[in-house]
C-alpha cells in the first residue's frame, strides 16, 4: 500500500495564528524548528539551558531562552527536542505537571513515547512531526524557499484535529513543500533504530573497520587502506543517494561493478541476515531501548568506555592525519 502523503495545500498554517509553540532545547533540530516557525509568523518560544552553547545560540538568533517549566507553562504545543535518554525524566520532572490543558505535544523521535517513557496526562495528545534529515538541512532548505521531507505520526488518542495541527507545523517549518509522509510511532522508532544499528552506523563503521584492518595486517600501508575504506566511501554513497544503486553501478568502472555482484554476497551472508532479524527482534521487544534506558541510569559507564576505545582505533589517528592534508575537506575533529 502507498504511504499516504500531504504537501503544502494540505495544511493551513493559520491553525497556529493564536497558539504559542514551544521549542525544548535549541540543538540540531532545535535550531531549526524554532527559526523556521518564527519566519513562518508562529510565536515561538524557546527552553535551553542557561549557560549552554546552545543557550548561547539562542541569544545570537534573537530568542529570549528560559527554562523548561516556564515554556511549558506558556505553550499550546510543545517540541521536545531533547537527547533520548534525558526525555523521560525531563517529561516527568519538569513537563508534566505545567502542561495546560489540552496542550499537544509533539515527538521529532517515536523512542520514549513507542517505549512507554512518558505518562500523558488524559487531557494532552501526542504527535510526531520527523524532518528526514539534520536541523542545520532544515533550516537551509527553508531559507532556499525548499524544505525537507518530514514524518507525521499520531500517537493515543489523537485524530484528526491533531493532524490537522501537525500538518500545519510541518508547514511552518518547510516539511510540507518536500512532503509529509504519515506513519506510526512503531513503524518509525522501530526503522529508524534498526537503519542506525545495521546499516547507517553500526553496520558501516564496523565494515569500515574490519576491511582497514584486513589490508593493514596483509602489510599494505594504514594511508592507502584508508583511502580505500574510508576516504572513498562518500564517493559512492552520493552516487547512491543521486540515483540508487543503478546510477552508482552505472557510474563506476565494469570492473568494480563486476567486484560488486561477486562479492557482496559473500559479505552480507544468510547467517548476516539472520543476525539482522535478531536485531530487530531486540528493537521490537524493548531490550535495546531497555538496555539503553538502564546504561544512562549509570551514568553510561559502557557507552563511554567504548566511546574512548573506538576514538583510539588506528582507522582514527590515521584518518586525523590525511584530512589535515585535505585543504578542499570541512574537516571535524572531536
Amino acid at each position: 500500500m502507498a504511504a499516504k502523503m500531504y504537501y503544502d495545500n494540505d495544511a493551513d498554517l493559520s491553525l497556529l495564528k493564536d497558539k504559542t509553540v514551544a521549542i525544548l532545547g535549541y540543538g540540531s533540530q532545535g535550531h531549526g524548528h524554532a527559526q523556521n516557525l518564527r519566519d513562518s509568523g508562529i510565536r515561538v518560544i524557546v527552553a535551553e539551558l542557561e549557560g549552554t552553547p546552545n543557550y548561547e545560540t539562542a541569544i545570537k538568533d534573537k530568542f529570549q531562552p528560559m527554562s523548561i517549566p516556564e515554556a511549558v507553562k506558556q505553550a499550546d504545543l510543545i517540541t521536545i527536542l531533547l537527547p533520548d535518554e534525558l526525555q523521560g525524566r525531563i517529561f516527568r520532572e519538569e513537563i508534566r505537571d505545567n502542561l495546560k490543558p489540552g496542550a499537544l505535544l509533539i515527538a521529532s523521535h517515536g523512542f520514549n513515547v513507542h517505549f512507554g517513557q512518558f505518562n500523558v496526562p488524559k487531557e494532552n495528545k501526542f504527535i510526531m512531526i520527523a524532518p528526514k534529515g539534520p536541523g542545520h538541512l532544515v533550516r537551509a532548505e527553508f531559507v532556499k524557499g525548499a524544505g525537507v521531507p518530514c514524518l507525521i505520526a499520531l500517537g493515543e488518542g489523537a485524530g484528526d484535529a491533531e493532524r490537522a495541527l501537525g500538518l500545519a507545523y510541518a508547514k511552518g517549518i518547510g516539511g510540507t513543500r518536500a512532503g509529509v509522509i504519515e506513519t506510526t510511532f512503531a513503524e518509525e522508532t522501530e526503522t529508524d533504530l534498526f537503519g542506525e544499528q545495521v546499516v547507517l552506523c553500526g553496520g558501516l563503521s564496523a565494515l569500515i573497520k574490519a576491511g582497514f584492518e584486513t589490508l593493514v595486517e596483509a602489510g599494505y600501508q594504514p594511508e592507502m587502506a584508508y583511502f580505500e575504506c574510508v576516504h572513498e566511501v562518500k564517493l559512492i554513497v552520493d552516487l547512491i543517494y543521486q540515483g540508487g544503486l543503478s546510477y552508482m553501478r552505472y557510474s563506476i568502472s565494469n570492473t568494480a561493478e563486476y567486484g560488486d555482484y561477486v562479492t557482496g554476497d559473500r559479505l552480507i551472508t544468510c547467517e548476516t541476515k539472520k543476525e539482522m532479524k535478531k536485531i530487530l527482534a531486540e528493537i521490537q521487544d524493548g531490550t535495546f531501548a531497555r538496555n539503553w534506558l538502564l546504561e544512562n541510569q549509570v551514568n553510561a559507564p559502557h557507552f563511554k568506555a567504548m566511546r574512548k576505545k573506538e576514538a583510539q582505533h588506528q582507522v582514527e589517528t590515521v584518518g586525523k592525519q590525511l584530512r589535515k592534508l585535505m585543504s578542499w575537506i570541512d574537516a571535524k575533529e572531536v
